[in-house]
């Protein structure tokens, strides 16, 4: 029996809700590093013990995202964006009632993690570019990557106000309530993804799909890639605030930080997007490495003040999300999008793995040394090697497409 496939949706209405999905999602966690001096000045959970949860949260992200994708890929990705916008939800209500580290990693480490995996970019991004021409494909996945730069740049700010006023327990409750608003979205993406008929050139099964992937170079340089590009974020996301408090600035600094990186992340996903229709993905891609690389060294070298914060923060958010619609793009590129959802998710399975090391390593670290110059250092000489592992990247489709 042919499998059953849903009727085609406005490509409107689908990049609409899925960017919407990611700017709730994305701008909720990227205000979690604003948690973490109330968390430990109330329940004494300390930087190391902060940085392992979201290090636990981003672990979690990426070893279910590549299971996660396939459901996408079979089910549909309204059915996965539910279930993530209800556990995620979950997530920030039991959240608000942790006295411990145990319940710290429990909440915003397992059950946010988890629920992050239907409702970020891997399916997002997934259910946009089905929905669009392959000469969109770029520009819908740099729309969708910068609902999570709207996100942030909304909610980071919203998020220092609200724990100002209502404390972080009520902060947390008050983003559960907006993360539920994540399953109603979901309708908006629902639907299976359309199957070539059995026995034709498209016809390629989930595990050939797998072991062609496996055989190709290209695959395992973009999952190094993007692995720098998880630490890069997760480090800066979660350590930024505390890192310019303890330089003596104002808390205030860091959430406007958090929220330019978000601001000009817009512009830069946009652009990265237009330019993943444009030019050689790679090529872009080795750039944004070694651009973070030098945006790093500037502002390490100068004394940190309020003004090299907000322009280091203008430049990092430029350069902060535009790797999503490049490596994204690169996978639908060279294997095809009929499975980029599971194909990325394994991609993004070594973003998370980045992550885990950024948060957590850059914890460890500030706990071992007192400060976070070797996290620094670390995140500088690994962005140039990403950039050097991009360059010999084969971005041609691979020979099974040609018959397609």
């Amino acid at each position: 029996m042919p499998p059953v496939t849903s009727s085609p949706r406005n490509p409107w209405i689908v990049l609409i809700c899925a960017a919407t999905l990611v700017t709730i999602a994305m701008g909720i966690r990227q205000s979690f590093g604003l948690f973490l001096r109330p968390v430990e000045l109330e329940i004494g959970v300390g930087r190391e013990a902060f940085g392992l949860a979201i290090a636990v949260q981003n672990l979690i992200l990426g070893l279910a995202q590549p299971l996660v994708g396939a459901l996408a890929d079979r089910h549909g990705a309204g059915r996965v964006a539910a279930a993530g916008g209800t556990f995620y939800a979950l997530g920030l209500a039991l959240a608000a009632g942790i006295s411990g580290a145990f319940g710290l990693n429990l909440t915003l480490g397992v059950l946010v993690g988890f629920a992050m995996t239907g409702v970020t970019f891997v399916v997002a991004i997934g259910a946009a570019v089905r929905a669009v021409p392959p000469e969109k494909r770029g520009l819908a996945a740099g729309i969708v990557t910068a609902g999570g730069s709207v996100g942030q740049f909304l909610l980071v700010p919203v998020a220092q106000g609200l724990i100002g006023t209502f404390g972080w327990r009520g902060t947390l409750l008050i983003y559960a309530a907006l993360a539920g608003t994540m399953v109603l979205l979901a309708i908006g993406i629902a639907g299976r993804p359309k199957l070539p008929e059995a026995g034709t050139a498209g016809s390629q099964s989930f595990g050939e799909a797998l072991r062609e992937a496996a055989g190709h170079s290209g695959f395992w340089l973009l999952n190094a890639g993007f692995f720098v590009c998880g630490f890069h974020v997760a480090f800066v996301g979660t350590h930024l605030p505390a890192f310019l408090v303890d330089k003596g600035l104002d808390p205030a600094v860091g959430a406007r930080a958090l929220a330019l990186v978000g601001l000009f992340n817009i512009l830069g996903s946009y652009v990265f997007g237009m330019s993943a229709d444009r030019w050689r993905k790679k090529h872009v891609l080795a750039g944004i490495y070694l651009a973070r690389a030098v945006v790093m060294t500037l502002f390490l070298a100068f004394p940190i003040t309020s003004l090299s914060a907000t322009l280091f923060a203008c430049a990092l958010g430029f350069l902060w999300l535009g790797t999503v619609p490049l490596t994204s793009g690169l996978v639908g590129q060279i294997f095809g999008v009929r499975y980029v959802s599971t194909l990325f998710g394994m991609v993004f399975l070594s973003h998370q793995l980045g992550s885990f090391f950024g948060a957590w390593g850059a914890g460890y670290a500030y706990a071992t040394t007192g400060s976070y110059d070797l996290a620094w250092q670390i995140s500088i000489a690994i962005a140039v090697l990403a950039a050097l592992l991009h360059w010999p990247i084969r971005d041609a489709p691979v020979a099974r497409l040609a018959t397609e």
